[in-house]
């Protein structure tokens, strides 16, 4: 909204600034900021006062259920903190436009069935939370709804049907049928939700992880919203979705509040309120930005986390009807608890998947000059 103001530069210069993206995005990034650290501690104090904590030890930790002994009282439905900071911020720098309606909506859309997961989980002591064809429903939803404004929108009906890939100059598809935009947005947005959610397990890993994907996608999003850059890369043009840059910069300064108070040993955990809505922002920004496949490199950390878990049940399965005894690949998924297993402390775990997500940024940012 502030954008707006830029009109109004005749009665005071500086109001200018307000046109350029990188002065909204830093606006926004401290915005959230913020408004991260103002709502963080009167959230934890009232999660506290209500007794938003799991209250139980998951037993799928088995012998690792002792070091969250301490943890099962610390409050969840953290992932507010990142919503509130993120919408109220993108709301105020961001110039509205369709792109920017989507990622909100989307990330409204999920941030729903995920606070109902919590509170089921930390009030009624549920431990499975909300039904899985619930969780499915919502994401369906959600995912339908973004594809039928994405089509019926004249700024985004054409170009949203385009599919890129990375290593090439052209679209490989310059007009998708409705169908399998439909199956493959779907799938990255219910992917990448769910491939969040199986990574928030350790304190900061989840948010840390995010903050440098939503650093190289917000470089993305502006050079696909700008005509000079995106010719000179040999990346698909798409007028407007620059704004998904203010998106990405009140991610990266809300995921870098909650870091604050999520870091080890945590004061709040994210919960599904955070990780399934995360998710499905990152997903749906990465189709709008022509990035989808380019999101499977940035994001390796959560698509390992994912795959850990598909290859352990899967090969469990196999191996128990093959064999009549199921056998695993690692001694526990997802992967990080794999390696707290191996003797780990936590936060050498985190701190090395940091690591591999910033290995994973760079070389996704990489891929923006092979073509």
């Amino acid at each position: 909204m502030l954008s707006y103001l830029a009109d109004y530069e005749h009665y005071f210069g500086p109001l200018r600034l307000l046109r350029y993206l990188t002065v909204r995005t830093g606006g926004a990034m401290l915005t959230a900021l913020i408004i991260g650290f103002i709502a963080g501690p009167w959230l934890i104090r009232r999660f506290r006062e209500l007794k938003f904590g799991h209250g139980y030890i998951d037993e799928r930790t088995g012998e690792l259920g002792a070091t969250y002994f301490d943890k099962k009282h610390t409050p969840t439905m953290g992932g507010l903190i990142i919503f509130l900071a993120v919408f109220l911020s993108a709301v105020l720098w961001a110039t509205p436009n369709v792109w920017v309606f989507v990622s909100l909506f989307v990330y409204t859309a999920l941030t729903i069935p995920g606070w109902r997961d919590d509170y089921l989980k930390v009030l009624h002591k549920n431990k499975d939370g909300i039904k899985p064809w619930e969780k499915i429903a919502w994401q369906s939803v959600a995912t339908g709804v973004a594809l039928g404004v994405l089509l019926w929108h004249p700024q985004s009906a054409d170009k949203v049907r385009e599919l890129w890939v990375p290593f090439f100059k052209e679209a490989v598809i310059t007009h998708m049928p409705w169908w399998l935009l439909l199956v493959l947005i779907y799938l990255w947005v219910v992917g990448f939700s769910n491939a969040i959610n199986i990574t928030d397990g350790l304190d900061g890993l989840a948010v840390g992880c995010t903050i440098t994907v939503a650093l190289v996608f917000g470089l993305m999003a502006y050079a696909a919203g700008n005509s000079i850059i995106s010719q000179y890369l040999l990346i698909s043009y798409v007028p407007g979705v620059g704004e998904l840059t203010v998106i990405c910069g009140a991610l990266i300064g809300a995921g870098m509040a909650f870091l604050w108070f999520n870091s080890h040993p945590a004061e709040v955990f994210m919960g599904d309120t955070g990780s399934l809505a995360l998710g499905g922002l990152i997903g749906v920004m990465a189709f709008m930005i022509h990035q989808p496949f380019t999101l499977v490199i940035v994001g390796g950390v959560f698509v390992l986390e994912l795959l850990s878990v598909v290859f352990q049940v899967g090969w469990f399965k196999y191996t128990r009807h093959r064999f009549g005894t199921g056998q695993r690949l690692f001694l526990m998924a997802p992967i990080h608890h794999h390696f707290q297993k191996k003797g780990w402390p936590e936060t050498k775990v985190v701190l090395r998947f940091w690591v591999l997500s910033l290995g994973f940024a760079l070389l996704g940012l990489a891929t923006l000059k092979i073509r």
